[in-house]
């Protein structure tokens, strides 16, 4: 079987997370799913660049900071950091993070609209109609629904103020000749007709594209008083994350533009395959080659939504069915078209009897099997038998077969490829049972035979480790490391052959990949960790009881000083106490503290604490302490958590806090 050779550039994007709140399931698949294609493409030999990042900017953003009293850029730098943090913990390869308020975006956003307005495309009027703030978009009366917003469902605001405009309308008939003539352009094929009978034939009207109604976003520069619309902001990122500039493009862009697929939701289609086209015609920069329109992850049936509670977020699972467990999950059970569904319980039968039961049982016990009989050393396979045959050639065929899938970007069939070769391996050792060849090692051909079963099965499995890399990162490194392959066996070429796996190597020890999960235990510990997590949000969005007021003059009254923990040890017959050896200029007070259960005395040391230094000394169990440190209680992931006060900088001790 000879793999295909074609090999090139691939330039691979999601769409970027709007920073208005956490990403939940939902928004993670998207990176998942994205990442899934790039290290298949990077395994084929490709040179990938993949890029994410956050949408930073709009209305919605600086409706958000002024509701939680801070800054659109702190609430905006909180927010990427959650999304940032998240595709990291999902083990996502992205090559480059943009974020819309990075200098270098912001500068080529306003390049970009001062050549749209001088070569004629921008023009500036009044706009008057509706506007959806947590879409971004604006409708006109018969684009309503109900008189709510069309997308989301949402009720939207009477908006009346100057903006500059961009003519979609000059570009109208070049778009859908576009379209018509790259049939790949728009995928699936259902969201291509339904952008061009619902949006383009019926005629598109000229988009705003500025704001004045708000502050937070990138400026006019020519015009101050506006702020360019998020949408021409945000579309920008996929060329400006490459180093485009307007009067002089990088190399790097030059190479790797245009994209080869942008990853994006079904909701956001329009902006994508009607508005950024438009966009790049203007600018005479040809078009992405295609643009994916990826269904939902509903649950329960439900579009996931932080009001009707019904959100599940990556970390939160993550911490019951691990990272790979959730990466298989959203990428085996999302259809090609249609909308995906979670559940806690399809997760754990779905984990249960792909990972545990067929993958892991079967990597475990093969190279289990492997070094009972044979002392982890791989035998010679002595050709012949119609079983190792059937395997051999049904490994060829799922190797072209993920490649196919893969080509068209349908993970859930790719990986239903493997699973199902891993099933048939499984098979394999029922057909054959080992276990009974085992039994009469002494006989030659027992032993030849045992020996070809289990090179049958070591290299079927090295098979699964390779093309499960991209899909399960850590799996697929696991079973490699299990397998003890050198490295030139883990390109995709190496499956070019079955058969490839040295005779005489020795195989490294087993290990299980997945444990199977109790149902019963686990829903149990779900529904415990959801109460302890709404208790610490009422908690926490209780009103605060607090001490009578005092005077400045009273408060003024309190000693507090920078000290250093010099030396530290547990209280003898106090579990809660540590007591510690605190320097406070050139004195060193002893000071008794019921941290114990939050701080080892080895890990206190050398710490700069903040102390209440004129408290009446007091005696705790036998031992005297001089002071008090300040502690703070606080609440993270549903438990109590605790800390001692710091300073920001590296004060030296006996500083004064005022």
């Amino acid at each position: 079987m000879k793999i295909k050779a074609e090999k090139g550039k691939y330039y691979i994007t999601t769409a970027i997370a709007y920073t208005s709140r956490k990403p939940h399931i939902g928004n993670t698949y998207e990176i998942v799913f994205s990442d899934a294609i790039a290290r298949f493409k990077k395994l084929e030999g490709h040179d990938v660049f993949f890029c994410t990042g956050t949408d930073e900017h709009g209305q919605k953003i600086q409706q958000n900071a002024e509701e939680m009293g801070v800054t659109p850029k702190a609430w905006v730098d909180r927010v990427s950091g959650e999304v940032r943090g998240i595709w990291d913990l999902m083990n996502t390869s992205y090559d480059h993070f943009i974020r819309t308020t990075d200098d270098y975006h912001e500068k080529q956003v306003q390049k970009i609209f001062k050549k749209f307005y001088d070569q004629g495309d921008i023009y500036k009027s009044e706009y008057e109609g509706w506007y959806c703030v947590p879409c971004e978009s604006f409708f006109t009366e018969t684009q309503l629904v109900d008189g709510k917003c069309p997308d989301c469902g949402r009720p939207v605001q009477k908006t009346k103020e100057e903006s500059y405009f961009f003519k979609m309308s000059k570009y109208q008939d070049w778009l859908l000749q576009y379209i018509e003539e790259h049939p790949d352009f728009i995928c699936p094929e259902a969201r291509k007709k339904e952008m061009v009978n619902n949006f383009l034939k019926p005629g598109l009207q000229d988009l705003c594209v500025s704001r004045t109604s708000f502050t937070w976003g990138i400026q006019v520069d020519f015009d101050p008083k506006h702020v360019v619309y998020v949408w021409l902001d945000a579309l920008t990122n996929y060329i400006t994350a490459l180093g485009y500039d307007v009067d002089n493009p990088s190399e790097q862009f030059n190479k790797y533009w245009p994209a080869d697929v942008h990853i994006i939701g079904k909701d956001i289609l329009r902006f994508h395959t009607i508005y950024w086209p438009i966009f790049l015609k203007a600018l005479g920069l040809p078009m992405p080659k295609q643009v994916f329109g990826h269904p939902w992850l509903l649950m329960n049936g439900s579009k996931m939504s932080k009001s009707i509670g019904n959100v599940m977020y990556a970390d939160d699972l993550v911490r019951y069915f691990s990272v790979d467990g959730v990466r298989y999950y959203l990428l085996r059970e999302m259809p090609y078209a249609n909308d995906g569904n979670i559940t806690y319980e399809d997760l754990i039968n779905r984990y249960n009897s792909d990972l545990a039961n067929t993958i892991g049982n079967l990597v475990n016990r093969t190279i289990s099997m492997n070094k009972k009989y044979f002392g982890s050393v791989v035998q010679a396979s002595v050709a012949g038998d119609p079983l190792d045959e059937d395997v051999k050639a049904q490994a060829d065929q799922m190797v072209q077969n993920v490649i196919a899938k893969m080509d068209e970007f349908r993970t859930a069939d790719a990986l239903e490829e493997i699973t199902s070769f891993a099933r048939r391996l499984n098979k394999y050792i029922d057909e054959t049972t080992p276990w009974t060849l085992g039994k009469n090692l002494e006989d030659p051909q027992t032993a030849a035979r045992l020996g070809t079963v289990l090179y049958t099965l070591l290299e079927g499995i090295r098979y699964i480790g390779v093309l499960l890399t991209p899909f399960l990162p850590e799996t697929g490194a696991k079973i490699i490391e299990q397998l003890g392959v050198s490295a030139e066996l883990t390109t995709l070429e190496s499956l070019e052959t079955f058969g490839a796996l040295p005779a005489g190597m020795t195989t490294g020890e087993a290990s299980p990949l997945f444990a199977r999960i109790d149902e019963k235990k686990l829903m149990e510990q779900v529904e415990a960790d959801n109460k302890q997590a709404e208790e610490a949000k009422e908690a926490e969005e209780a009103p605060i009881e607090h001490k009578p007021e005092i005077t400045i003059d009273e408060f003024d009254k309190v000693e507090l000083r920078v000290g250093e923990v010099i030396a530290c040890e547990r209280v003898k017959k106090a579990k809660k106490l540590l007591v510690s050896q605190i320097k406070i200029g050139s004195e060193v007070r002893q000071i008794v503290s019921g941290i114990a259960k939050f701080y080892d005395p080895e890990q206190f040391v050398g710490k700069k604490v903040v102390v209440v230094t004129n408290l009446k000394p007091v005696t705790l169990c036998g031992v005297e302490s001089q002071g008090m440190i300040l502690c703070a209680d606080y609440t993270e992931d549903g438990a109590d958590k605790f800390c001692v006060v710091t300073p920001e900088q590296d004060i030296t001790s006996g500083g004064e806090v005022h």
